[in-house]
């Protein structure tokens, strides 16, 4: 009797989790997709010279005037970095030069972020603004990831030239073509508009730098291949199908069961799809084994098992261990207008 009891909750609870992806979790906005169908075509688009080499040579790739930060700063962000495993490319070996050699370029295009270093004096450097302008085009023709780091300057200063940030870099335009001072200011402009960290809102440096090796780190982890499922016979066939019947690009809801019997790869594949499709989403969660994790009390009613599952769905999914779910109506008015994905273990 008590396994069948834990049995019938277990269904309930998998129940509760399949309606509420139903009616909640799956809502997309348009204007996302409009976004995701405006980047599909323009990737047919690129110059065939931009493309992502096989294997990466660096994980970062920092852009920097030396004499503002490099005793001082940049060489904190360096021992952060390296202790947690993280490879910033230097160019203290190349030969500097008015235009940025090749060598330079392919390091640029080589390492998976680039992470720009805006200090007051960095717009007085034409070799800093020509590796910016590199960066900000791997960012748009290749989806590079971008962390703008002002340090000591003002964002607004970097997107309208003004203020000290300004009068540095006037002073470089004087004499150069109005070619070049244009593509500068239009990507001074592209960069300044990324979220990124501003040294005035943190008490110190070091603070600061331990924020974004954890965040680079982070963005590492998340972007980097998956190997788990190599060498499984028929996973990508698996995939294929599935992924046709997810249709990413449509603003429906979609509800995929993967049934069967034990050890024919059920959760394989529900894991590869998991790893594939994650990033392609907001918010993503997968829960393995509903059974094991989620014991509900015989004694709960369906308001109380509902609130119960809301609970923790939106602990897993949000990253917050001390969420509060007062009532139902929450998790609608939260995820109402986002882009989940959630991936359910059921185990009977």
């Amino acid at each position: 009797m008590d396994y069948y009891v834990s049995l019938t909750t277990v269904v309930a609870a998998a129940i509760c989790f399949l309606a509420l992806l139903g009616t909640i979790f799956f809502n997309r906005k348009s204007r996302s997709h409009q976004e995701n169908k405006t980047m599909a075509s323009s990737l047919t688009l690129l110059d065939p010279t931009y493309s992502f080499p096989h294997s990466w040579k660096h994980h970062v790739f920092p852009s920097f005037h030396g004499e503002d930060v490099r005793k001082n700063f940049l060489s904190h962000i360096l021992k952060e970095f390296r202790s947690k495993g993280i490879d910033l490319f230097i160019d203290n070996d190349i030969e500097r030069s008015k235009p940025i050699g090749p060598e330079l370029i392919e390091a640029i295009k080589g390492s998976r972020i680039a992470i720009v270093l805006l200090s007051e004096n960095y717009t007085s450097s034409t070799w800093c603004l020509s590796e910016l302008v590199e960066i900000m085009k791997c960012r748009e023709k290749l989806g590079q990831t971008v962390i703008s780091l002002f340090y000591e300057v003002d964002p607004t200063d970097v997107k309208k030239q003004t203020g000290k940030f300004g009068k540095v870099f006037k002073k470089t335009c004087k004499g150069k073509t109005k070619s070049d001072i244009k593509i500068w200011k239009q990507a001074l402009v592209e960069v300044a508009k990324i979220a990124g960290y501003h040294s005035r809102n943190w008490k110190t440096d070091a603070e600061m730098i331990k924020d974004i090796a954890t965040d680079v780190s982070y963005k590492l982890n998340h972007s980097a291949p998956s190997s788990d499922f190599e060498g499984l016979v028929g996973i990508e066939s698996q995939m294929t199908k599935i992924g046709s019947l997810l249709q990413l690009d449509s603003d429906e809801v979609r509800k995929i069961g993967i049934l069967g019997p034990p050890g024919i790869g059920k959760t394989s594949i529900a894991r590869s799809l998991y790893n594939r499709h994650s990033q392609d989403f907001q918010l993503s969660v997968f829960i393995d084994n509903i059974k094991r994790k989620y014991v509900i009390p015989t004694c709960s009613d369906d308001y109380s098992v509902k609130l119960y599952l809301q609970k923790q769905f939106m602990s897993l999914l949000t990253n917050e261990t001390d969420i509060k779910i007062p009532h139902l109506g929450i998790v609608k008015d939260r995820l109402k207008d986002r882009k989940v994905l959630v991936v359910l273990k059921v185990q009977l």
